[in-house]
């Protein structure tokens, strides 16, 4: 099991990538921007995304701008470069510049204890560091619970009420992505700096990049050339789920809450401002380092959304692996601007639809410019499981636990870890190999058989496979184990 989110995309929507990394694989003989067009095209008719935006930097330059589809689909508005799109989280990596540049003129300390900057908050939250606020890893408690609505009508309300509610846990213990922590960072910004975060943003980024299509808000506000936000999700007696009909999306961000999620932008505008950031004009190199570095608990361990997204820098998510690492903000399950810094490469994806979750498409599009990123090839997994993977495309994955028996007797230390294994099956079933996937997840439960995440990925895939029988089993087996797994009692209580 991945998190919940993940999960039910891959119920819904996942088999749709399959085509995808076809393309992405037998694409080298065309040229990059012909294949990076089919990708982008089979992912919206896959996924049914009205409308994309897309911005290509290599090399130090903006090499492809891409405009599909519909900004508007009510009035049949197609996207052209000038189409802006809210940007939803991808916010916070703006956010995290602007306190790097208070640390750069010697205002802010990343180190230190909030309450040493804003003394009026409760006493338990002062101890939390400001790179814990960063890193959401404070502990404090999230203004905005799941499901819960803060708008410019109760904000002040929910912010007197979340100071009266106890820490979540000691900082530094967990990952646990709050809205809380940002909007205390807006805080930190409006009183270092003396003027409004939106305004020291505009004036210390978006002018500087020259960004005029950049702007804060939410959809109270008429953009010119803004695109229409869309779904297919609904919520039906509080559960979430997905519907055949596109419906109108229509986000709210009210003011102290802009720091989490309030700006909109297009994608050459994204692309010039990454170019900025890494050509020096926003950050010295020794800032931009520091940026990008994801947040270690007290164990010294990282997190973050799961998945390929690992671990959570400043505002900047990151995916941390051997080859290709990139840092990439992500934004209402819609955008994603991935920046892979050891290859001069950096992909933006706007898109207008909620669940089009570009970041798991993101690296097949990278790969039409780095052809080892192909993931049939085992891209994306640690090198052990690589080497294994190689192997089994070889040999057939009906051979997978013979292989590792003969990998322990070469190498008494040889080890699966859990983690990169359920992430390996997962990489699978994106690709359509559903098969492959099973094997891979049924290894993963006979090594770690006291795991409630090893059930739950393995029934999933029977889920998917239509074993309705053992998707029970496995499914009960993981409730067993953790009765607060929210997707097995979800498919234990269907008819």
């Amino acid at each position: 099991m991945k998190n919940s989110r993940y999960s039910f995309w891959l119920r819904t929507v996942g088999a749709a990538l399959i085509l995808l990394f076809s393309v992405a694989s037998t694409g080298q003989a065309q040229s990059a921007p012909d294949s990076v067009d089919q990708l982008v095209q089979r992912a919206m008719r896959q996924l049914r995304i009205p409308g994309v935006q897309l911005a290509v930097v290599r090399h130090g330059q903006v090499i492809k701008l891409g405009n599909y589809g519909l900004a508007n689909v009510q009035d049949s508005v197609p996207v052209t470069t000038q189409t802006r799109f809210f940007l939803n989280s991808i916010t916070k990596a703006f956010v995290g510049v602007a306190v790097m540049q208070l640390v750069e003129s010697g205002k802010l300390d990343l180190a230190a204890p909030v309450g040493r900057y804003l003394p009026e908050l409760p006493a338990t939250w002062h101890p939390v560091t400001v790179r814990q606020l960063l890193t959401h890893t404070s502990g404090l408690p999230n203004i905005m619970p799941e499901d819960a609505l803060v708008t410019e009508n109760n904000e002040k309300e929910a912010w007197v009420q979340v100071q009266t509610q106890p820490l979540d846990f000691p900082a530094g213990q967990q990952f646990a992505y709050n809205q809380t922590n940002y909007l205390l960072l807006g805080r930190l910004i409006d009183k270092l700096s003396g003027q409004p975060f939106a305004q020291f943003i505009r004036q210390r980024q978006i002018e500087v990049v020259g960004m005029p299509r950049t702007s804060a808000g939410d959809a109270h506000d008429v953009l010119p050339h803004g695109a229409r936000g869309y779904t297919y999700t609904q919520y039906v007696d509080g559960k979430r789920r997905r519907s055949p009909q596109l419906q109108n999306l229509f986000e709210v961000f009210p003011p102290s809450l802009r720091t989490a999620a309030g700006m909109s932008s297009t994608a050459e505008e994204m692309a010039r401002w990454v170019l900025a950031l890494q050509q020096g004009k926003l950050l010295q190199p020794q800032s931009l380092s520091t940026l990008w570095t994801p947040g270690r608990l007290n164990d010294g361990s990282q997190r973050g959304f799961g998945g390929k997204l690992t671990g959570y820098a400043l505002g900047w998510p990151t995916v941390t692996r051997p080859e290709h690492p990139a840092v990439a903000p992500v934004g209402g399950g819609r955008s994603a601007v991935f920046l892979y810094p050891q290859d001069e490469l950096a992909i933006v994806v706007l898109t207008n639809l909620q669940g089009a979750n570009p970041e798991r498409f993101i690296d097949a599009l990278a790969a039409c410019y780095l052809p080892d990123m192909r993931v049939e090839d085992g891209f994306g997994l640690p090198p052990t499981l690589r080497a294994l993977h190689r192997t089994l495309r070889q040999r057939g994955f009906s051979h997978l636990e013979e292989e590792v028996k003969k990998a322990r007797r070469r190498d008494l230390a040889y080890a699966l870890p859990e983690e990169a294994i359920n992430a390996w099956g997962y990489s699978l079933v994106e690709q359509g190999q559903l098969d492959n996937a099973l094997a891979v997840f049924q290894l993963n439960v006979r090594l770690y058989p006291n795991s409630t995440n090893t059930y739950d990925s393995l029934a999933e895939t029977y889920a998917a496979l239509g074993n309705k029988k053992m998707a029970f089993q496995h499914y009960t087996r993981a409730l067993q184990l953790n009765p607060k797994n929210r997707t097995a009692a979800e498919y234990l209580q269907k008819p």
